[in-house]
């Protein structure tokens, strides 16, 4: 298993969460509303060229709108193998939170 970045998870969970609306600009927005960062568009576009690349999502294009001068959007979608790998990511997780004492700032001191 390839282990994904956090960059690469959230955005992959965007993609999961906005379905059939999966473009770069909605799934900047999303990243930024659940991690409270501001996110750039090369830090939208480099993750999913690697995403893509790894066959975790497929790009494609929509129609051509008039508002946008009649461009077509890339829409994002998540592959059967995406999907395995954020699963997979969130077993990893749960396995290493589990056990864990809890802790307060000043434990940590």
């Amino acid at each position: 298993m390839k282990i994904l970045s956090r960059a690469e998870e959230l955005i992959m969970l965007s993609i999961w969460k906005l379905q059939k609306d999966a473009y770069c600009v909605p799934i900047l927005q999303e990243a930024q509303i659940h991690t409270g960062k501001k996110w750039t568009l090369s830090g939208i576009y480099i993750p999913l060229g690697r995403l893509e690349k790894k066959g975790y999502v497929e790009s494609y294009f929509g129609e051509p709108t008039p508002e946008r001068g009649g461009k077509r959007k890339r829409f994002y979608r998540l592959t059967p193998a995406g999907f395995k790998a954020l699963k997979e990511v969130k077993t990893i997780e749960k396995s290493m939170w589990k056990g864990l004492p809890e802790a307060s700032l000043e434990d940590l001191l």
